[in-house]
């Protein structure tokens, strides 16, 4: 009973130290840190609206917020140092026919409240500017131009975080597993991707990349060398028509990093397959990139997917998303080697062989006939 515990808390730490090693989870985040980067991160302030862009929501509302009441509030304080300095103020007791900078401007809250109706441009008809001063008309002048530049960007910003194509790639969704099997009588790394809108991806590409550690001739080991996986489409692979769900699949042939695997050696890998498929939105023509990985234990050796779509009595096709990423058990070869080495055994069959021992010896008749 403790050694059947034991090895299953230690299978257990294992699965979980390979999925903490994943380098993009299956929505899609990379699971990368930077660390030790000499470069001053004042580049990121040159930078500000991808910096902006790129920050999450809780940050970037309070950086709305800050720079709203912080305008406010700055302004606020100086109208109240304009009137202060022309002595509007009531404790100065300006005489009745004294025409001040700002009317009805009497401390710092009245001040604040000017200020967020003059950039805001509420305009209660309460406080207004006079023609008195120069100054109180430039600093009206200032705040207004100010407050569109700042109301343009916080705005745009949110504006554009909202409608980035980020979120676009929400509504495409990979397959749990990848499975591998035969397909056109070939072996094969199957994994299926659909479109959760109507709506299409224009110039839709899928390729892959594979992850893993590797060792050189020269002894050097690279870490996360990326290896191209090409995968294909019976519709093509450019251009898809993404209106229903499609199978993509890898061919598992001698070129393939997959080839000197087997369904006994799979899980013992050390690998990552990353899927991309970059499009265009339709609706806002903006460039999209969904990306998900599959690590062995998601890799199923001998399965295939169970059919989705159907066709309804009332002419229409219906998609079954509920069967989305269920397989189905089929008989397939353990390994792409023996696959191959069946195919041109079966060829060989056909051809006929040779049998270098065996020697034609010609036999001299003999007739015992005599006339």
């Amino acid at each position: 009973m403790f050694s059947y515990l034991r090895e299953r808390f230690t299978s257990h730490l294992r699965e979980r130290s390979r999925r903490r090693a994943r380098l993009v989870s299956k929505d899609g985040r990379c699971n990368i840190e930077f660390g030790n980067v000499e470069q001053s991160r004042f580049v990121f302030l040159i930078d500000i609206w991808t910096t902006i862009l790129d920050l999450r929501w809780r940050y970037k509302m309070t950086i709305f917020i800050s720079a709203f009441l912080g305008s406010w509030f700055l302004f606020g304080l100086l109208w109240y140092v304009v009137a202060y300095i022309h002595k509007d103020l009531p404790e100065f007791n300006p005489s009745i026919n004294h025409t001040p900078c700002v009317e009805n401007i009497n401390g710092l809250t009245s001040a604040f409240l000017f200020s967020l109706e003059t950039q805001v441009t509420i305009g209660y008809g309460f406080r207004c500017v006079t023609e008195q001063c120069a100054t109180a008309i430039f600093l009206l002048i200032f705040q207004s131009i100010l407050g569109v530049i700042i109301n343009s960007f916080m705005c745009g910003a949110i504006l554009a975080k909202i409608s980035r194509s980020k979120n676009r790639a929400k509504t495409i969704t990979f397959s749990k597993n990848a499975v591998i099997s035969k397909r056109g009588g070939k072996l094969c790394l199957l994994i299926r991707v659909a479109n959760l809108r109507k709506s299409l991806l224009i110039g839709s590409h899928i390729y892959g990349k594979l992850l893993k550690t590797t060792i050189t001739p020269e002894g050097e080991t690279i870490i996360l060398d990326q290896v191209n996986i090409e995968f294909i489409v019976d519709a093509g692979n450019e251009n898809l028509f993404f209106i229903s769900p499609l199978t993509i699949y890898h061919i598992i042939d001698k070129n393939s990093p997959f080839f000197h695997m087997a369904a006994e050696t799979l899980l013992q890998q050390d690998f990552e397959l990353v899927v991309f498929l970059d499009g265009t939105v339709e609706a806002t023509s903006a460039t999209c990139q969904v990306r998900t990985s599959y690590i062995p234990e998601e890799v199923l050796w001998g399965y295939r997917f169970a059919p989705i779509v159907s066709k309804t009595k009332e002419g229409k096709y219906r998609v079954d998303f509920q069967n989305f990423s269920k397989t189905v058990a089929v008989e397939t070869p353990h390994c792409a080697f023996c696959l191959y080495n069946e195919k041109e055994a079966k060829a060989k069959e056909k051809k006929g062989y040779d049998n270098p021992g065996f020697v034609l010896s010609e036999v001299n008749e003999t007739s015992d006939t005599k006339m």
